[in-house]
C-alpha cells in the first residue's frame, strides 16, 4: 500500500538557518552538500509504500531547486497547524497521510518502510514514531537526545507522524491547550489527568497507557510506533547538530 507523504518545511529562519545566508530556514540548510529538505524527500522517494509528496515551505522558496523532487509545493502557514492544514488539503476525513519534519538527514526506505507498515496494519487514525534509546546509541551516540523515561525503556520521538484528516481538529485543540498549560502543572493535569503525570515522572507510565491516554484525549486510535531504524529519529535542530551532521555526513557530500 502507497500514501502520500507531507513534508513540513515552513517557518521562519532560526540560528540554523543563519548558519548559512540564504537559507529560507533550517529545512534548506545544506548538510553534506544537499540541503536537509532535498535528503527527506529522498528518503521518502526511496520507499515503495510512498507516492506523492507534498511539501508545505515557504512561498519564496517554492522554486528552489532543493524542493525539485517534490510532487507539489504549498505555502506554509504562521504555525505549525496551518501549515499542516495547508499540506492537508484535498484529502479525504479518512485518508492515511505521512506527515515527515524536512530535518532528517539520514531518512531512509528501511525506516519509512517500517513506519508505515506499522501504523496501516494497526489501523491508526494517528500514529507516532517514536524510538528506544539502544537503537539510537548504536549508531548514532554522538548525536544528543531528549528521552522520556517509560516503563519499557527511555524512548525519544521520531519525525514521522501517519494522520487521518479528521483527526486534525481535535489535534489543533490538543496542541493549544498544551500551549496553554506548558507552564501550569494544573493545566496539565486536567488535560492528561494526574495518574498519567505522575506515573509518567516517576518512569512507570507504559506505552499502551500513554496510547489510550492520548486515544480518550484525540477521540481517534492514537498509537505509538517503536520503531527500530534510528534514522526516523536523526534530526537536525539545533546548531551544535549541524556541525554533528557535517562531519557524519561529509563523504556522502553530493551537489544538490
Amino acid at each position: 500500500m502507497a500514501i502520500d507523504a507531507v513534508v513540513l518545511a515552513g517557518g521562519p529562519p532560526d540560528a540554523v538557518a543563519a548558519l548559512q545566508p540564504g537559507a529560507f530556514n533550517k529545512a534548506f540548510v545544506r548538510i553534506g552538500g544537499r540541503p536537509l529538505v532535498t535528503r527527506t524527500i529522498a528518503g521518502l522517494r526511496a520507499s515503495s509504500r510512498v507516492d506523492r509528496v507534498i511539501v508545505v515551505a515557504p512561498v519564496a522558496a517554492a522554486a528552489d531547486p532543493a524542493l525539485a523532487a517534490a510532487s507539489e509545493v504549498r505555502v506554509d502557514g504562521p504555525r505549525m497547524i496551518e501549515s499542516l492544514r495547508s499540506g492537508l488539503l484535498g484529502f479525504t476525513a479518512e485518508t492515511l497521510v505521512l506527515v515527515a519534519a524536512a530535518d532528517l538527514p539520514a531518512l531512509n526506505a528501511a525506516a519509512v518502510d517500517e513506519f508505515v507498515d506499522a501504523a496501516v496494519a494497526r489501523n491508526l487514525d494517528v500514529a507516532y514514531a517514536c524510538l528506544e534509546r539502544r537503537y539510537h546509541d548504536a549508531a548514532y551516540k554522538e548525536f544528543p537526545h531528549t528521552w522520556a523515561r517509560l516503563r519499557e525503556g527511555a524512548f525519544c520521538g521520531g519525525g514521522l507522524v501517519a494522520l487521518r484528516p479528521r483527526a486534525l481538529p481535535a489535534l489543533a485543540e490538543l496542541l493549544d491547550a498544551l500551549g496553554r498549560a506548558r507552564k501550569s502543572p494544573l493545566r496539565l493535569a486536567s488535560l492528561f489527568g494526574w495518574d498519567t503525570l505522575l506515573r509518567f515522572a516517576f518512569g512507570r507510565l507504559t506505552i499502551a497507557q500513554a496510547e489510550a491516554r492520548g486515544s480518550r484525549l484525540l477521540g481517534v486510535r492514537v498509537g505509538a510506533v517503536q520503531c527500530t531504524h534510528p534514522e526516523v529519529a536523526l534530526n537536525v535542530d539545533r546548531v551544535a547538530d549541524v556541525t554533528l551532521a557535517q562531519a557524519r555526513f561529509a563523504a556522502s557530500a553530493e551537489t544538490a
